[in-house]
């Protein structure tokens, strides 16, 4: 029996047994052998109702727990729209999305309208589609870095600086198609994103009563200002059109001359526009312009003088001045000029902008008087003097802005990047014919939601009081508190009885004289920093503090580099220098453009550091070499 227990550990003894007799597994386990007897089942035990069903419970836990917790989902309240509208804060969105209008107030939504990202109109690409399609890929990546990627830069980095100089005029001729068709897929979407993004603003400074007919064109390309100026002069059935699906057909133009020497890039253009052929638009390509091109007696104010990204590829400062000499003999009313937001860019620019200034003071010097004698700044300067950035030869800041363009899919390919975007800088000037205007009304436009939210909380925290008899004789004291509500009271008082259009385009005129940001604002928790080009020809420092009021504050908070701002400051503003002057004055950040942002620093590239060892180990055989023959010589 004691030899049963050993072998069939799992048997119960004899002694357990209450009736005395001996179970059949303890006798089966004489005769098998350790490993039958050790593969027996455990007896069941008799355990107590209560703990059996806790046992269970646990075992059910344990069988259904998983290691990750899911998120328990909790049912949703239904909360009031009355209630939301009071626990949203108003200061954080720039879009109202309770009544659906901005919560900038009028003048600041004027000042801060632009383009987010420029969309390539389908139109085009499949124009530009087809035209890649007819060549050798690699051939086409291969001109692509060959015209405009700097030797020592990155993949990601492309100069569309254009340079198609050869050493001799056959290699000229070799490769004029081929550099038009990289022309195409890498420099035309750039190119076309700022020239739209400057159409777009000149339409909304001039107003809705401006109409463009006929545009001349310097430097036209293969057609990037072409394509830009059809689709930014649309009909009013484009206005709620998306920039994809704008067409050449609703353009408004009647009349396009594309202007340009480089038989490369012309050639290009040509097949670019006769893929379209626009019907309503007559478009001629010329190498020169000639007397008979320039103001007709049905286009008048409706002639348009545009050069972009042309100064730059001249050769002198006399060649440009040349060319802005045409430009402005060709009778056109408004003269628009851009360039890169280099240094050669900007001095380009803003020379132009000084000569065609001072060809406007003959005009007023000889004694006319007509309506189109002189000449103004529309954008981007609020004044006609001297630029305070601009020093010839040392100018050490550029006055430029910067436009993003979504990358279609063929300008990817052809870079080999991922990258859905990039950012194009400009410099540019819009010059008009005529005297500067003047606003008739002042501060209208300057209450928005955040300023009408505001002035209904107050109105409604003050109390009910007692009527009283009013005493002329005796003097009224005014309140700090009331003198900050002038400017809003004076505001809304100023609207009374006027229409939307004769608000905005009293806003309009006003703009002429608003300053313009220069450079990026500084943004801090209770005051905001602005460095605008003002009306007196100076780069001024403002400071718009919260104390000022919840609206200027706001649209202060919420402004951009290159808006212009309507609001003027609590504080004096403060000058700001080119140049550090000697003297008490120079007390250090008191110069103009002080931006962290802008002192970036370029990391070291494992394809910089191996240009720099295979440089190192060529000039090492190269001496090498040369020790060898001196001592064969010897």
């Amino acid at each position: 029996m004691h030899r049963a227990t050993q072998l069939g550990k799992k048997v119960l003894p004899l002694w357990a047994r209450s009736d005395g007799c001996i179970p059949l597994t303890a006798i089966a386990g004489f005769s098998s052998s350790t490993r039958l007897a050790a593969a027996q089942p455990n007896p069941r035990i008799d355990l107590d109702p209560s703990l059996q069903t806790l046992l269970q419970d646990v075992d059910l836990a344990l069988h259904n727990h998983s290691r990750k917790e899911k998120k328990r989902l909790h049912q949703l309240e239904v909360i009031s729209t009355e209630e939301v509208a009071e626990d949203r804060s108003f200061e954080n969105d720039a879009y109202d999305t309770e009544k659906g209008v901005h919560r900038k107030s009028p003048a600041a939504s004027f000042g801060s309208q632009r383009i987010g990202a420029v969309t390539l109109p389908l139109e085009l690409q499949h124009t530009i589609q087809r035209l890649i399609s007819d060549t050798n890929k690699a051939q086409l990546h291969s001109d692509a870095q060959r015209l405009f990627q700097k030797e020592m830069s990155n993949a990601d980095e492309w100069d569309l600086r254009y340079d198609g100089k050869y050493r001799t005029r056959i290699q000229g001729v070799k490769h004029a198609k081929r550099d038009g068709t990289a022309f195409a897929s890498i420099a035309l979407p750039a190119h076309y994103s700022a020239i739209y993004a400057v159409l777009d603003h000149v339409k909304r400074r001039l107003g809705t009563t401006w109409r463009a007919k006929r545009v001349l064109d310097w430097g036209a390309g293969v057609g990037s200002g072409l394509w830009a100026s059809l689709h930014a002069f649309q009909g009013p059935g484009a206005l709620n059109q998306s920039m994809a699906d704008l067409r050449v057909a609703d353009t408004t133009l009647e009349s396009y001359v594309c202007i340009e020497k480089r038989n490369g890039l012309a050639e290009i253009g040509r097949r670019l526009v006769q893929d379209i052929q626009p019907e309503v638009v007559s478009v001629n390509w010329q190498k020169g312009w000639r007397p008979e091109d320039g103001v007709e007696s049905s286009y008048g104010g409706a002639l348009v003088g545009l050069s972009a990204f042309l100064l730059t590829t001249l050769p002198d400062a006399l060649a440009r001045k040349n060319l802005v000499q045409e430009i402005w003999n060709s009778g056109a009313n408004t003269i628009i000029l851009i360039d890169h937001n280099s240094k050669e860019g900007f001095e380009a620019i803003a020379g132009a902008r000084e000569f065609l200034l001072s060809l406007g003071q003959k005009d007023l010097a000889l004694g006319e008087t007509s309506a189109v004698s002189g000449c103004h700044v529309v954008a981007p300067c609020p004044h006609d003097g001297i630029c305070p950035l601009y020093y010839p030869g040392s100018t050490k800041l550029v006055c430029g802005y910067s436009q993003r363009i979504q990358r279609p899919e063929f300008v990817r390919r052809t870079k080999h990047s991922n990258v859905g975007h990039e950012d194009i800088g400009y410099s540019y000037v819009v010059v008009q014919r005529g005297s500067r205007p003047h606003p008739t009304t002042v501060g209208l436009g300057r209450i928005g939601v955040v300023g009408q939210r505001a002035l209904e909380r107050e109105a409604s925290k003050i109390p009910t009081r007692e009527l009283q008899v009013h005493d002329e004789t005796i003097p009224e004291v005014s309140h700090p508190r009331d003198l900050e509500k002038d400017t809003t009271i004076t505001s809304i008082q100023l609207e009374e009885g006027c229409t939307e259009k004769e608000i905005a385009e009293a806003i309009r005129l006003e703009a002429y004289q608003w300053p313009r940001l220069v450079f990026p604002p500084l943004k801090r928790n209770g005051h905001i920093i602005i460095d605008g080009c003002t009306a007196e020809g100076k780069i001024m420092r403002m400071t718009i503090p919260r104390s000022q009021g919840k609206q200027p504050f706001y649209d202060a908070r919420k402004s951009n580099w290159g808006d212009i701002f309507p609001h003027p400051p609590k504080n004096k503003p403060q000058e700001r220098q080119h140049v550090l002057k000697p003297g008490p004055h120079n007390v250090p950040g008191s110069d103009i453009g002080k931006r962290r942002s802008s002192r970036t620093k370029e990391a070291p590239t494992y394809e910089k550091i191996a240009k720099v060892v295979q440089d190192g180990r060529k000039e090492s055989q190269r001496d090498e070499r040369k020790a060898r023959q001196s001592i064969w010589e010897d």
